[in-house]
């Protein structure tokens, strides 16, 4: 924990680099277009609920890591955007038309869908049975699409039926990234199943190139997009109607719930130091136990180092 809080005062809440391009500024990452590429940092800015809060230490590093390995291992399964890696928390990216949807695929009902059945709301047309339990597996996963909206804007549930209605994406291009979606999700999995957890659920994001090919973009099955629980004792937790041991960022959410009563609504919530070092301890458990490598993560300045990886790189 000493490495955590050491970083604290060095966390990068925005990378300010105009020289690269044009900016568009998510969530998390800084993204700067030019030509037909992006460059795309990874900050430690911390969202939940759809709104950015606070900052982590590593966290832009840790996710960027996450992102590289699993690109990398599922390659094969759906192509995706990543050109260069100049430094830990920096990608080069296949500048693409994005997609307006998040394709979240769910192995498992929990958090957002268990709160929206318990209300009964159904905003995917799927008809769920009434018997399911909160943390109960499905017998296949399903598909609960939301649209993508701006930063400070809620993503909305949407169906299918809606997407195709609307025109944000045709019917072959929701019949495409449904089956890579899957796929995605079925290999991290089994994955996953090996380093002894669960991948609960996950969202993806597509782009299309000038030729209409779609590809996987921004992050995959990383602790900002994803849920994992611990494997072991998951099975007895849910007989017993027990909660289950998490390796996400669930914990933050349940923290906020619990601590602050926050949910997305109204003032920003004020979040302990502690908080925010026990959660990047959080973060770089899960990509040891995933990658089986015990990240190097040094203390300092990280917008220096940065700079100096896309100067080195001539990006800069």
């Amino acid at each position: 924990m000493d490495a955590f809080h050491a970083q604290l005062p060095f966390t990068l809440k925005e990378a300010d680099f105009p020289a690269l391009g044009q900016l568009y500024r998510g969530k998390v990452r800084d993204n700067y277009a030019q030509k037909d590429r992006i460059v795309m940092i990874t900050t430690d800015r911390l969202s939940a609920f759809d709104r950015v809060l606070t900052t982590v230490p590593f966290k832009g590093e840790l996710l960027n890591r996450l992102t590289v390995f699993w690109f990398e291992k599922t390659k094969d399964v759906a192509p995706n955007h990543i050109l260069d890696v100049p430094d830990p928390s920096v990608l080069v990216v296949r500048r693409l038309k994005p997609l307006a949807v998040e394709m979240v695929v769910r192995g498992y009902i929990t958090g957002s869908l268990w709160r929206d059945c318990q209300k009964g709301r159904n905003d995917y047309g799927i008809d769920l049975p009434k018997d399911l339990r909160k943390d109960q597996k499905f017998d296949t996963p399903i598909l609960t699409p939301s649209t993508k909206e701006e930063v400070g804007k809620h993503d909305e549930p949407i169906s299918p039926q809606e997407l195709i209605r609307r025109g944000i994406l045709s019917r072959s291009q929701w019949d495409q990234i449904a089956e890579m979606a899957l796929a995605l999700f079925a290999a991290g999995q089994d994955w996953a199943k090996k380093r002894r957890l669960i991948l609960v659920d996950t969202k993806y994001e597509f782009g299309t190139d000038a030729n209409g090919k779609l590809w996987v973009i921004d992050e995959i099955h990383t602790p900002d997009s994803s849920r994992y629980w611990i494997a072991e004792g998951s099975e007895e937790r849910f007989q017993k109607g027990e909660d289950q041991k998490m390796l996400d960022k669930e914990f933050f959410r349940q923290w906020l719930i619990r601590e602050r009563n926050y949910q997305g609504e109204g003032p920003l919530p004020q979040i302990p130091d502690e908080v925010r070092a026990h959660l990047a301890g959080k973060y770089a458990e899960l990509v040891e136990t995933l990658t089986g490598e015990k990240p190097d993560l040094k203390p300092g300045d990280t917008r220096s180092r940065i700079e100096k990886a896309l100067k080195s790189g001539r990006y800069l």
